[in-house]
């Protein structure tokens, strides 16, 4: 793992180079590529130096990680044409990806801890920096306060397990179980904060909102995913606990997914209306995480990978809208069939796996999620219904309102796509539809 570490390592020289924007995002492919050919995947850690590993989990989230930053490059033209602070955006940038790949990357629980809290900064600067409203200054509090104030119990959690097994390893953790309800409490909320689960996901629409594209982008794909690999990592050691309490966040999770999914068929802002979207769809990953099954935990990864490309092919494709028309309201991005027509095909694409249509992967984490949290509880199936046909009828509302109708009045003229943004789309879209050929990786490995 060290050396893809210091890879990104030495990018940070080239990033205070000028004009050299294109160079960091063409390297960030290639060493993209380079993951990809390595294959360390499997269900024991591999390429261990000192206290980096890489095993199947890790390895999903570490490509998705490179992936996305690369995209975001991609995405990110407008910093680059303004010259707004460019150095400075891709400092932050490749700041970003080395913690995100040293937190998948982490074996032992304390660092894993200090990356996890680590990685906010840059986002943190990414909104203060490059946002769009005065209100960006309230989304980035919101953010450090809901982060920090769950993050110093889990701290104390993982000094008082280091002191009962004098070890913070996960794979000899695992050898433990614990049975002690503060413990579970202080490990776990950390995490159903970062999701986020319902009750706690207030800063997630507001940062979405305020972020620039390139924000909205590494919270959809990569940071809620932070939340989904800790309980994966946490849960095998605290499974005692969650025989008792996992009923508790599951049965929270299922509720509000019908209850977010209802509060996105009232949303006139583009952005709101996809940010509380991942909502919906992180519940549905928390209820089946949370049940402990086989089928759960890969669908749960599964659907994790998948909304990661397809939240942020969304995001994408709302900030190419804005870029054109200025505003985010559907009122006024109406019609695009008739303003975009070459755009029309890719949110038709984006949206139907955004409901998990098939050929996508999202299909398959859904199909597995749903089999684990039935077979868990049948009553549970009341509330699966309800989310899923809710989560059909805003994907239409967004693409039927965004696409159809009235052209708005104050647009005479008419746009195409640039090849950059075709390129752009079709990267989120492509491994989307590509990885569910390798569905049977996931279930046979994890």
């Amino acid at each position: 793992m060290l050396k893809i570490i210091v890879f990104i390592l030495f990018m940070f020289p080239l990033c205070l180079m000028n004009n050299t924007y294109w160079m960091v995002q063409a390297f960030l492919f290639l060493l993209s590529f380079i993951f990809i050919l390595m294959n360390m995947y499997s269900n024991y850690f591999m390429s261990i130096s000192y206290f980096f590993g890489c095993d199947l989990i890790s390895y999903g989230l570490v490509l998705l990680s490179l992936w996305i930053v690369s995209l975001m490059l991609m995405a990110s033209e407008s910093v680059y044409k303004n010259n707004n602070y460019m150095n400075l955006f891709l400092v932050n940038m490749i700041l970003l990806l080395i913690l995100l790949v040293l937190t998948f990357s982490s074996m032992s629980l304390f660092m894993f801890y200090l990356f996890f809290e680590g990685s906010l900064i840059p986002t943190l600067f990414l909104i203060l920096g490059w946002g769009y409203q005065p209100e960006r200054l309230q989304a980035g509090v919101y953010l450090l306060f809901y982060t920090l104030l769950v993050s110093l119990p889990m701290l104390v959690g993982i000094f008082y397990t280091y002191k009962i097994t004098g070890t913070m390893n996960f794979y000899l953790l695992n050898n433990y179980m614990f049975n002690l309800e503060i413990l579970y409490f202080s490990l776990i909320m950390a995490f159903l904060v970062k999701m986020p689960m319902f009750l706690v996901h207030l800063w997630l629409p507001s940062a979405h909102v305020e972020a620039p594209v390139s924000g909205s982008m590494i919270l959809a794909g990569i940071m809620l995913k932070l939340g989904g690999y800790g309980l994966l990592r946490v849960m095998s050691f605290l499974q005692l606990m969650g025989l008792k309490f996992n009923l508790i966040w599951i049965s929270i999770s299922l509720v509000g997914g019908v209850l977010v999914s209802l509060i996105c068929l009232r949303q006139m802002d583009l952005k709101a209306l996809i940010a509380y979207s991942s909502v919906a769809h992180m519940g549905i990953i928390l209820a089946g995480l949370m049940t402990m099954t086989y089928s759960g935990i890969c669908g749960s990864y599964t659907l994790m990978i998948a909304h990661g490309l397809c939240s942020s092919g969304l995001f994408c494709l709302a900030n190419i809208s804005y870029e054109r028309l200025g505003s985010r309201s559907l009122l006024i991005n109406s019609g695009l069939l008739n303003f975009m027509p070459s755009m029309s095909l890719w949110w038709f694409l984006l949206s139907s796996a955004n409901m998990a249509a098939p050929p996508t992967l999202n299909l398959l984490g859904e199909i597995s999620l749903i089999n684990s949290i039935v077979s868990w509880s049948w009553i549970s199936m009341l509330m699966l219904s309800l989310l899923s046909f809710f989560s059909a009828a805003y994907t239409l509302y967004l693409y039927a309102y965004s696409q159809h109708g009235k052209i708005f009045s104050g647009v005479y003229s008419f746009s195409g796509g640039s090849v950059r943004e075709f390129l752009l789309l079709f990267l989120h879209w492509f491994p989307l539809n590509l990885l569910i050929l390798s569905g049977d990786m996931c279930m046979l490995w994890l």
